[in-house]
C-alpha cells in the first residue's frame, strides 16, 4: 500500500499572498476563509485569563463542559445525548478523523456530497478509504437527496452530510435529512454529519442528525458559531457502541483539548445575546453581498440558507477559479477561494465568498468588486 496522494487546499495559497501583499503596504479584504472577525465572547477571555493567571493547568478533560454540550443537544434539539458521549477534541479536523477511524477501515467507501469541504476528501484519502463523490448542482440546491444516496450502487459503507454546507450554504430541509437518512438505515449506511455551522441559518434553523439518527457520529466546534476558531476546541458526539474506540484514538492521536480553551468554551454557552449579534451581522453582510451580485454579473449562486458563503457560478468568465481568484486579489485586494478546492470537476467554474468579516469590510469588497467584475470580458 503506497501513501496517498491529497490536494493542494489552493485558499491557503490565496490567503498567503494576501498576507505577502499585505506586508507590502497592500490594503487586503480577506473573504477566502470562514473565519469569524470577531473574537470569542467578552465573558470567556475573562474567564481564560481568570484561569491563564491562577491555574498551571495540564492535560484534562472537562466534565462540566462535556455535560453542557450534552445538555445543548436537548434544548436546541430534544435530542438524548449523555455526556460520556462527547469526545473534546482539538477543533472539527480531529473530530472529522476520529469519526471516520472509529467506523470505517482502510479501503471501505464514504459518500459526500460535490461541491464540499475540501477536507473531507483529502482526509478520506489521506486515510486509504475511498470518497465517492456524489454531484450536487444548481438542480439539487447543491445539496445531498434521498434519491441520489439510493442511486449509489453497491451502498457505501458511509455517508458524510453537512448542513449548513460549506462551500454552499446550503440546508437541507427536515423532510429531505429524514428521507436521507431513512435510506442510510436501510441500506446499512453509517453516518458521519458536520454541524459545525448550526447556529448560522437566516431562515429556518438546521436539523441535527440525532433527532433522528441516534446512531450518527455528530461533528461540531467552537470555531463558527461561538466566533472561537483560534482556540482550537471542537466535539465528536459518538453513539454507544463507538464510544471506547472514539476515546482511544484521542488519547493516543491527539491526547486533549487545551485546557484553557475548555474553560472559555464552557462560559461561552452562557454569552448567546453576543453570539446572535454576530449572526445580525452577518445576516447584513450577506443581504449585501446578495444585493451586489446581479451587479457583479453572478446570477447563478448557491443558496446561502445558513454559514457565511456565497457560492457562485462564474463560468460566463473563466475557467480557471484559481487564476480568476488569484487576479481579483492582484488587482483588488479581495481575497476569496476558489471552487476547485470543493469541486475538483467543476470546481474551476465556481468561487466562494466569505461573508464572516465586519460589514464595513464587505461594504468596501462590493465597491472594489463591482467595477472589476464589470470589466472582465465575457467567455
Amino acid at each position: 500500500m503506497t501513501v496517498p496522494d491529497i490536494d493542494q487546499f489552493h485558499a491557503i495559497a490565496i490567503s498567503s499572498l494576501a498576507h505577502k501583499l499585505a506586508a507590502e503596504g497592500r490594503s487586503i479584504i480577506h473573504m477566502e476563509f470562514g473565519q469569524p472577525s470577531t473574537g470569542a465572547p467578552q465573558k470567556a477571555i475573562e474567564r481564560a485569563q481568570h484561569v491563564l493567571a491562577t491555574d498551571p493547568m495540564g492535560y484534562w478533560e472537562s466534565q462540566p463542559l462535556k455535560e453542557r454540550i450534552a445538555r445543548h443537544y436537548q434544548d436546541m434539539y430534544g435530542a438524548r445525548v449523555q455526556a460520556d458521549q462527547v469526545i473534546l477534541t482539538c477543533g472539527a479536523s480531529p473530530a472529522l478523523v476520529l469519526a471516520l477511524t472509529s467506523s470505517f477501515v482502510p479501503g471501505q467507501r464514504v459518500a459526500l456530497a460535490r461541491p464540499g469541504y475540501v477536507a473531507y476528501r483529502n482526509t478520506l484519502r489521506a486515510l486509504h478509504m475511498e470518497a465517492i463523490e456524489i454531484e450536487c448542482g444548481e438542480a439539487e440546491r447543491f445539496q445531498l437527496t434521498a434519491a441520489a444516496v439510493a442511486a449509489i450502487e453497491p451502498a457505501p459503507d458511509g455517508l458524510i452530510i453537512a448542513s449548513p454546507a460549506n462551500p454552499t450554504g446550503t440546508i437541507l430541509g427536515d423532510e429531505e435529512l429524514r428521507a436521507i437518512l431513512e435510506v442510510c438505515r436501510d441500506r446499512g449506511i453509517r453516518v458521519v454529519s458536520d454541524e459545525i455551522y448550526h447556529g448560522l441559518s437566516y431562515g429556518d434553523p438546521a436539523h441535527s442528525v440525532l433527532e433522528y439518527e441516534p446512531s450518527a457520529m455528530v461533528v461540531n466546534s467552537f470555531s463558527k458559531y461561538f466566533s472561537m476558531a483560534p482556540w482550537r476546541l471542537g466535539w465528536l458526539v459518538v453513539p454507544a457502541d463507538r464510544i471506547n474506540a472514539a476515546r482511544a484514538r484521542m488519547g493516543n492521536l491527539f491526547l486533549t483539548p487545551s485546557a484553557l480553551s475548555q474553560h472559555a468554551g464552557l462560559v461561552a454557552f452562557d454569552c448567546m445575546d453576543e453570539l446572535e449579534g454576530h449572526l445580525d451581522t452577518y445576516r447584513c453582510n450577506r443581504d449585501l453581498l446578495l444585493e451586489a451580485m446581479p451587479q457583479m454579473g453572478l446570477m447563478h449562486i448557491a443558496p446561502p440558507d445558513g454559514a457565511f458563503y456565497i457560492y457562485a457560478d462564474i463560468s460566463h468568465l473563466t475557467d480557471d477559479s484559481l487564476e480568476f481568484c488569484r487576479r481579483l486579489l492582484l488587482e483588488t485586494g479581495v481575497a476569496t477561494a476558489p471552487g476547485v478546492d470543493f469541486d475538483p470537476v467543476n470546481g474551476n467554474r465556481f468561487m466562494r465568498f466569505s461573508f464572516a468579516v465586519s460589514t464595513d469590510r464587505i461594504e468596501e469588497a462590493v465597491r472594489r468588486m463591482v467595477p472589476w467584475f464589470r470589466a472582465q470580458a465575457r467567455r
